[in-house]
């Protein structure tokens, strides 16, 4: 058993199941969508894709590429709703809790591809 593949797995895993817990209920209810979760997807996410750094293979290069489109909509979503919350007068409206969830769904997408790529990488993995 290789540590580093477990920890690997073990975050990639962790920051789909994070943003899907986001992202699971009502689109356009604030009540169902907890800013602490997307938050720690967010945190994950980010840590799965310093660890996705060190593989020059093909396959990490795309694991890193989807690592890479999951942050950008985690972070796009954390600024949508940090600007709904604290600057906007309007506060947490319907409109704008369906646009973090909208984009915490293409992180979530991006977070399913890393996660068929690594139970493919696994299947396919031969010992030597």
């Amino acid at each position: 058993m290789n540590l580093e593949k477990v920890v690997f797995g073990f975050f990639v895993l962790l920051a789909a199941t994070l943003n899907m817990g986001f992202f699971v209920g009502d689109i356009a209810n604030p009540d169902l969508h907890n800013v602490y979760e997307l938050f720690a997807a967010l945190a994950v996410s980010l840590i799965a894709t310093v660890l996705k750094f060190g593989d020059r293979t093909q396959i990490g290069a795309v694991h890193l590429a989807t690592s890479l489109v999951a942050d950008l909509q985690l972070i796009a979503a954390s600024v949508v709703w940090v600007w709904a919350d604290e600057i906007s007068k309007a506060g947490i409206t319907p409109e704008s809790t369906a646009s973090v969830v909208s984009l915490s769904g293409g992180a979530l997408l991006a977070n399913l591809v890393s996660v068929v790529l690594l139970v493919t990488e696994t299947v396919t993995f031969h010992r030597g």
